[in-house]
């Protein structure tokens, strides 16, 4: 059995933290949780060699003055590990009211040698399983917010949130309790995004940008979206491209056979990518998302952005209830 439920942060994830206006039903939360059962189950099955700490990597991007992305590879992580931070574990329910020895790397230490650009006010955190986290920055400057290796000096185990564990130092500082509670704690951290990221789609062999998929023809959805991260439960107006005028755009076909690979940022869609049929563009629109909202405004990193994969809430039922990609970074077409 997993100890604490390693699909914690997943089940978390479908109340819709943060940006929600209306409350789930229950049977929406059970179909969810579900869900996210099954998936972290998949997670878990399929990518066990990926969690062994030996191969885990840390990407810090986004806005900087420099222009440039950060890349720790597992030594250097040891290395930067210094910090002890002892602290409860709200994940750990079997042990609510333990004080555990954690050992990792102050966010503000790693950050530190990023040169964060200056208008930036928060930083979203990505797990291996595509989930996500938005922290202000203020807060990572002024508490010691850790990633961490270790836990009561024995290596974190995946089902408890490791190799690379998010961790507030409650117990030292209590009143971080009420604006970060237990979601915001995150497994298995992959991606630290700084700020948003610009648009920077791979399509094939092609580099898009905002301003080109700005120029493709824009069409408005107006439905419940299936993010649920960050997003209002209701209604909620998605602007941007269909899949197939953004392929249309350039000299190489979908293929009449084939189809198109979605991938987001999260480790997990290269072993798990959305796999749609040229037959499931054409049958409804799937929309790559660049704005949101009645003001159409740009899709920050906290809400999963600055690209988002929507389905038509008019798709056939086994499409509409496809993943709705975050931080979606790369379309390929395959045979």
């Amino acid at each position: 059995m997993w100890k604490n439920l390693a699909l914690t942060p997943l089940t978390i994830a479908i109340v819709c933290v943060g940006g929600c206006t209306n409350q789930a039903t229950d049977k929406q939360l059970e179909v969810w949780r579900n869900e996210a059962i099954a998936r972290n189950a998949e997670i878990v099955a399929n990518n066990t060699k990926k969690a062994q700490q030996s191969q885990w990597n840390l990407v810090i991007q986004g806005e900087t003055t420099t222009g440039k992305s950060l890349n720790f590879n597992w030594q250097q992580l040891q290395t930067l590990a210094t910090n002890h931070l002892k602290t409860t574990d709200p994940l750990d329910i079997l042990h609510s009211n333990e004080i555990f020895d954690f050992r990792g790397v102050p966010v503000a230490v790693l950050l530190q040698q990023f040169a964060v650009a200056s208008h930036v006010t928060d930083v979203t955190f990505v797990s291996f399983d595509s989930y996500y986290t938005t922290l202000s920055l203020k807060d990572l400057w002024q508490y010691p917010i850790t990633l961490a290796i270790a836990k009561n000096n024995k290596p974190i185990a995946r089902a408890q949130g490791g190799p690379l564990y998010l961790v507030f130092p409650y117990t030292q500082y209590p009143q971080l309790k009420q604006k970060y509670d237990s979601t915001n704690w995150a497994f298995y951290v992959s991606n630290i995004i700084v700020g948003t990221e610009p648009v920077k789609l791979r399509v094939n062999q092609h580099q898009v940008n905002l301003a080109t998929l700005d120029k493709l023809p824009q069409v408005t959805l107006e439905q419940t979206v299936g993010y649920r991260i960050s997003w209002p439960s209701g209604k909620v107006k998605l602007s941007g491209v269909r899949l197939r005028d953004i392929f249309s755009s350039f000299p190489e076909p979908l293929p009449a056979q084939g189809g198109v690979i979605i991938r987001g940022k999260a480790p997990f869609y290269e072993d798990a990518p959305v796999r749609l049929a040229t037959q499931d563009l054409s049958e409804c629109d799937i929309l790559l998302v660049t704005r949101w909202g009645e003001s159409r405004e740009l899709i920050p990193a906290k809400m999963g952005g600055p690209l988002t994969l929507a389905f038509s809430s008019q798709c056939p039922a086994k499409l509409s209830q496809s993943r709705w990609v975050t931080f979606v970074e790369e379309l390929t077409t395959t045979p």
